[in-house]
């Protein structure tokens, strides 16, 4: 397994759900699994604050 190296994301305005560095960092960020992660970005959209806003409302399947 490759060592993913943990980077602050370039634009933290938005979440590059495909960048595996990415996807790290913000699980990390929002404390949320990685499935919560990806299905708030699909109903949100990649902005940073409105998946921040969503996930924090618990609205998210709980992993």
């Amino acid at each position: 397994m490759a060592y993913v190296f943990e980077t602050v994301p370039a634009d933290r305005g938005l979440i590059d759900i495909n960048d595996p560095r990415e996807v790290s960092w913000w699980r990390k960020r929002f404390d949320c699994s990685e499935a919560q992660l990806m299905l708030a970005v699909v109903e949100v959209g990649n902005s940073a604050a409105k998946v921040e806003q969503l996930l924090d409302g618990k609205d998210i399947m709980a992993v």
